[in-house]
């Protein structure tokens, strides 16, 4: 795919899977050829090995190539008042040059999706997210002076995570990066062009997402590569990110939880309590989407606990079925893996109330296969609160070197 037809992309629904700006980069280097569609994008799921990319983002630095992420961009008069209508946290308080994790709720306080709040420039957000949410906003967007688009085809995006992020960037000239703080934005010269730089990732690590207008993406591609092969750094695919995300504590739609706005059953979607989000939500904020049925579930107690869990043996408990002592199904995995960094095996799962406090006794019911041959686990769960993986380095200030 061209410069001009990535540009082009009010054609874009002529073409059922399109290439990034990064393609022909990340073409060359995936020599397991290992791909999936990610929002109409070919998406690399791994490059040589995933073992060995997951290894890159804990020990040095790793490239995931961000730009599939649905991206809006929002601006006017009204373009706070309107965020802070629709999302449940205070938008007010994410000022300039820094960025907000938040949740949208439909009117009876379920999850349409997560995602992020750039405070680009005073009065210029952009809202980042799994799932497309134009129709969404327009329609949220009702008697507001703002204006939505959809730019993700205009903004070519890496995500470079682990603890020598920070000097391969000081490394193609963003001098001062290191004093960055999580969650801040920065902008930086880079080849006759602007570099943004946010300090905000996926994998609970020490990193940055950079993002750049589609015509420099190469060139940004090529610098970090020629001045981060000092620092260890490599390509990294959708498996390596999960195994990662999963260790940091961050849930996903469609894997975590169902959008509110795409469930049939009326017990598939879930509030930011039964996401483990309450503090997400500013009941101080007088309006918002939800906000009246969130304050009954507060006043009468939730249907689901969200939860970690650390599950005994080394099969992943994924789609497990939870059992209480008594052998009652009280819970589901949504997400598992063995945690490398964690040494443990670890899963995410939503828990039918009031189970899943720390000290229940659980156990997941677990199924694998090997050599043609499936088996079956039940495998001891103990509740863990807080990140499987939480190094000091994710928020130092400065960040080192490593």
């Amino acid at each position: 795919m061209s410069i001009k037809d990535a540009m082009n992309h009010k054609e874009h629904f002529r073409k059922a899977v399109w290439e990034t700006p990064f393609h022909p980069r990340t073409s060359a280097l995936n020599t397991l050829n290992e791909w999936h569609r990610w929002k109409d994008y070919t998406t690399a799921d791994a490059f040589f090995d995933q073992a060995l990319e997951y290894a890159a983002i804990r020990n040095a630095c790793a490239v995931f190539d961000l730009t599939p992420m649905t991206k809006h961009l929002i601006t006017g008069p009204d373009a706070l008042s309107f965020l802070n209508r629709l999302v449940t946290r205070d938008v007010a308080k994410i000022k300039p040059g820094k960025v907000g994790y938040c949740v949208w709720c439909d009117d009876n306080g379920q999850v349409i999706d997560d995602g992020t709040i750039f405070h680009l420039r005073e009065g210029v957000y952009r809202l980042c997210s799994q799932e497309r949410q134009l129709d969404w906003l327009t329609r949220s967007a009702f008697g507001f002076d703002v204006t939505i688009v959809e730019d993700t085809h205009d903004v070519a995006a890496l995500a470079l995570q682990g603890p020598t992020s920070c000097a391969v960037l000081k490394a193609i000239g963003c001098t001062g990066a290191e004093k960055m703080k999580p969650f801040d934005i920065k902008y930086f010269p880079f080849a006759g062009s602007e570099l943004m730089v946010s300090r905000t990732g996926y994998t609970g690590d020490l990193g940055y997402e950079l993002w750049i207008d589609p015509p420099y993406a190469l060139d940004l591609w090529d610098a970090l590569f020629d001045k981060g092969a000092n620092h260890g750094i490599r390509p990294m695919g959708t498996h390596a990110l999960e195994v990662a995300r999963i260790e940091a504590g961050f849930i996903q739609a469609q894997v975590d939880f169902h959008p509110a706005d795409q469930a049939i059953m009326l017990d598939r979607s879930r509030s930011p309590f039964e996401l483990d989000l309450a503090w997400l939500v500013d009941f101080s904020k007088p309006v918002f989407n939800g906000r009246r049925a969130l304050l009954e579930e507060k006043k009468n107690g939730s249907r689901f606990r969200f939860v970690k869990l650390d599950v005994e043996g080394n099969k992943p408990a994924r789609s497990a079925y939870i059992y209480d002592k008594d052998k009652n199904v009280v819970g589901t995995v949504t997400s598992a893996e063995w945690s490398p960094s964690a040494k443990a095996n670890i899963a995410y799962a939503s828990m039918h109330m009031p189970w899943g406090r720390p000290g229940d006794e659980l156990w997941a019911e677990i199924y694998y296969q090997r050599e043609l041959k499936w088996s079956r686990v039940m495998a001891r769960c103990r509740v863990v609160e807080g990140a499987f993986w939480d190094p000091p380095r994710k928020r130092a200030t400065p960040a080192a070197d490593f």
